[in-house]
């Protein structure tokens, strides 16, 4: 007898459907898995049989052949543990396998036989709903596994009460969809003074979902302006806070069931590795860049950075995707994100001020700027330079606008590119390509002679003429103006910078 509990291998975004056969034959007892589990997975059989030890079931002495099929797909993770404890339950006979046909389950089971979260759950029960199939999970994530909608959520605290659910004898509690998360927190506007040519930039960058670089001494301000950012982004559809939870589900971040719906802000420290930012490591999960899907990943300190773990972003930048390349699969991820970054001038940060800079300037600042790579400048849209605090400037009054205002002219700035561009696979002016810019932010003739004797003095290459463009347009959004203007594209160009020659 073959007892089979169905479950899911994750591969990016994507569960691909496992049968967990479990068969016990007669021989010198023994307990084996096979169908390329990982280390975790191999190590459920300890975990499995600790688990029936601790509600009073003890292995059968025979032959244990657990296979996990499809055989040539990798299986990675602990949320085997619960299908492979219910197939020896079903083939012991303990449980009914024709009621265990009709579920997905996944969970990590612990020792004293309690089903413990294991990441993806969300996931699992959005491939349970497109079979429609119940989903088997643990208790505390009933709250995530219930956002899936329409799919029978078995959210079960112990092996003890799952069988007795799945008896018939105690009926576990169906789950509610957990809470939203709250909207506000972080910063607001209203807390920087002075600093307008930065604040009209980061209002720019919001409305068409735009790169940024600031540059500016230590203590100008250049993070407390980036953390305003996600407070005048407008605040995540239901498709887009969907696709947000399942890449925080996959990393194990998606705590309490809350579905998001603030715009991710990542902010990872400069030492991090190329797996920690883009994705990948032993048990493949999805980087800092996945992790700000929708949402904005700031660098600060850029230069600071390993130059290839810089390098390894442009791709992202450009397809909104990164793919995680391994001997065996490649795994794809989501990386539609806003990048903010930030740096000093040079090491010592005060190279505009002949007091306080070190004695290299100006030769220390090429050499430090030099470590951001040309190609990785040229995808950065808006390059601001940021100006020190002033003990005058703490002294202003608080400024007259703060973040809900800017954010009310960034949602409507955006209303009008989600028209623009509706069925042709853009969002906002940053993701339109060049075909699409030629029929939406052709400037009028002054504002076109203006573009391309300015291309050819900065010797601008063709990314970085589309990229002023959409600048353009987006200012131009701002303005409620339908055409891009002379005006716009001088704006636009204020904002772009030769990349350093390396």
């Amino acid at each position: 007898m073959v007892a089979i509990v169905s479950t899911v291998a994750y591969l990016g975004l994507e569960a691909r459907a496992v049968e967990v056969q479990v068969q016990l034959s007669s021989g010198l007892p023994r307990f084996t898995v096979v169908g390329l589990p990982d280390k975790a997975v191999a190590e459920s059989r300890e975990r499995v049989r600790a688990a029936l030890a601790a509600i009073g079931l003890a292995l059968p002495p025979k032959v244990i052949t657990v296979n996990l099929s499809p055989a040539d797909l990798p299986k990675e993770g602990s949320h085997y543990d619960l299908p492979i404890a219910l197939g020896l339950l079903a083939a012991i006979g303990a449980i009914d396998g024709e009621t265990l046909s009709h579920f997905v389950a996944v969970g990590e089971m612990s020792l004293d036989g309690r089903i413990i979260p294991s990441p993806g759950v969300l996931l699992a029960a959005l491939h349970a709903s497109s079979r429609r199939m119940g989903l088997i999970c643990p208790f505390s994530q009933g709250a995530e596994a219930a956002w899936a909608g329409d799919v029978e959520i078995v959210a079960a605290p112990d092996l003890l009460a799952l069988m007795a659910h799945l008896r018939g004898s105690r009926v576990l509690t169906p789950p509610q969809p957990g809470e939203a998360e709250p909207m506000a927190g972080g910063a607001d506007l209203a807390q920087v003074k002075g600093q307008e040519v930065a604040k009209r930039a980061l209002e720019i960058c919001a409305a068409g979902g735009h790169n940024m670089l600031m540059s500016g001494p230590p203590g100008a301000g250049k993070s407390l302006l980036a953390s305003c950012l996600p407070g005048i982004l407008p605040p995540l559809e239901p498709a887009e806070a969907l696709e947000v939870s399942m890449v925080a589900s996959v990393a194990g971040e998606l705590q309490g069931g809350r579905m998001r719906r603030r715009r991710p802000f990542r902010s990872p420290h400069h030492s991090a590795s190329m797996p920690a930012l883009v994705g990948g490591g032993l048990k493949v999960r999805p980087g800092e860049i996945s992790l700000a899907h929708l949402g904005v990943l700031f660098l600060d300190e850029l230069p600071e950075f390993q130059r290839q773990v810089l390098d390894s972003l442009r791709q992202p930048l450009e397809t909104g995707e990164v793919a995680v390349a391994r001997a065996n699969m490649h795994v794809t991820f989501p990386a539609r994100f806003q990048l903010v970054a930030a740096m000093n001038p040079c090491r010592c940060g005060h190279l505009g001020d002949p007091s306080l800079a070190c004695a290299r300037a100006p030769r220390c600042a090429a050499d430090y700027q030099a470590r951001v790579s040309g190609p990785f400048l040229d995808r950065i849209d808006l390059h601001v330079e940021v100006a020190g605090v002033s003990a005058a400037d703490l002294t202003l009054p608080p400024p007259a606008e703060g973040s809900a205002e800017v954010a009310q002219r960034v949602a409507a700035a955006r209303q009008v590119q989600t028209a623009r561009y509706a069925g042709e696979g853009a969002r906002t002016n940053a993701e339109a390509d060049g075909e699409l810019l030629e029929r939406v932010a052709t400037p009028d003739d002054p504002g076109r002679k203006l573009l391309a004797d300015a291309a050819a003095a900065m010797r601008m290459s063709a990314r970085g003429f589309h990229r002023v463009l959409r600048v353009a347009r987006t200012i131009a959004d701002l303005a409620s103006s339908d055409s891009v203007g002379r005006i716009h594209v001088a704006e636009a160009l204020s904002y772009r910078r030769q990349a350093p020659r390396n």
